[in-house]
């Protein structure tokens, strides 16, 4: 590449029929999360976030990995704590977003979901894994606890499955991945395109004000006590049964027929 070639981009965006498809582009580095990929990231994500039309996400890798974590060679150049910070902050923010954005997101995993990659995967509403595809939180190998992935980690898989990878840095495969409950469906890799689509069509076929509503809710009752949880969802209830396509829902089952959401 000269010096007048543009670069690629970090990230390939792809929207198609109230999908958008997010690609990490650099395929060469196992899509690692540097700090232009996760700055990239964070552009898509806000953009997709205000746009109505869009339905679902969908993030895949490029090349042979979904993603192998943050970029070391990058962290070794810049041995900064005040970078240290930032880059973690910054991942940090961007791994929220997947939760905060209305629109379900699906992680499509192939090959190695490591570290920060592995992360990706958990802080995703939903996954979808090749037969192939592997999963590790590997910086206790290199002197570093996965403590960042950890959270994510933590609040997907069983406290003692979730130490396990964390204070070993194992690889665990898409199988047990599934049973311990990183990821929703494990198919072969040339199904995974068809079973990532399927996954989406049925989120699109339903409300998007019931979906958007209750990814909100589903977050925010994790983090409460019980009582103050039951409270919070029968307002959030409350307020979806009144609008247009609950009306519309309920009608349509009533009457037999098929639903046409309002979209309100």
């Amino acid at each position: 590449m000269n010096a007048s070639t543009p670069a690629e981009p970090y990230v390939l965006r792809v929207d198609a029929r109230g999908v958008s498809t997010l690609t990490l582009n650099r395929g060469n580095q196992f899509n690692a999360l540097s700090r232009a990929m996760i700055g990239a990231l964070q552009t898509e994500l806000d953009a997709i976030a205000a746009d109505p039309a869009l339905r679902v996400v969908v993030i895949a890798g490029a090349g042979k990995a979904f993603c192998a974590g943050h970029d070391l060679k990058e962290m070794r150049a810049n041995h900064d704590q005040a970078f240290m910070q930032d880059l973690f902050r910054s991942c940090g923010r961007m791994m929220m977003s997947l939760t905060q954005m209305p629109q379900p997101v699906i992680a499509r995993v192939h090959g190695i979901a490591t570290a920060a990659g592995c992360q990706l995967v958990s802080m995703c509403d939903l996954a979808v894994a090749a037969e192939s595809a592997r999963f590790a939180t590997s910086g206790i190998n290199v002197g570093l606890f996965c403590a960042t992935p950890a959270v994510g980690l933590s609040r997907n898989l069983g406290r003692k499955q979730a130490l396990e990878m964390l204070l070993t840095g194992d690889f665990i495969d898409a199988p047990t991945a599934l049973q311990q409950g990183l990821v929703n469906r494990v198919v072969a890799s040339d199904a995974l395109d068809a079973e990532v689509g399927l996954l989406a069509q049925a989120i699109l076929a339903k409300s998007s004000v019931a979906i958007g509503m209750g990814k909100k809710m589903f977050y925010r009752q994790l983090e409460m006590g019980l009582e103050a949880a039951y409270q919070y969802a029968s307002e959030v209830m409350a307020c979806n049964m009144m609008t247009e396509d609950a009306a519309a829902g309920i009608d349509a089952f009533i009457g037999k027929r098929q639903v046409e959401w309002k979209g309100r």
